[in-house]
C-alpha cells in the first residue's frame, strides 16, 4: 500500500522542477567562483580562452 501511495505522489513535473533548480544552482555557484555575474561575461571568457589557445597551437 505504501508503494502505490508513493507512485501516486510522484510528479514528474516537479522533478524536472526540482532537477532544473539543481542545474541553474550549480550553474550560480560556478559563476560566482569563477567571478562571472551576467552570461554576457561568460561569453566573453569562452571567447577569450579560444584566442589564448588557438595562439597557444600556432606558436607550436
Amino acid at each position: 500500500m505504501t508503494d502505490d501511495l508513493e507512485e501516486e505522489e510522484f510528479d514528474p513535473e516537479e522533478y524536472d522542477d526540482l532537477e532544473m533548480l539543481e542545474i541553474l544552482e550549480t550553474i550560480r555557484d560556478d559563476m560566482e567562483e569563477l567571478g562571472l555575474r551576467t552570461l554576457d561575461e561568460v561569453i566573453e571568457r569562452i571567447e577569450e580562452l579560444h584566442r589564448k589557445l588557438e595562439n597557444q597551437h600556432k606558436e607550436f
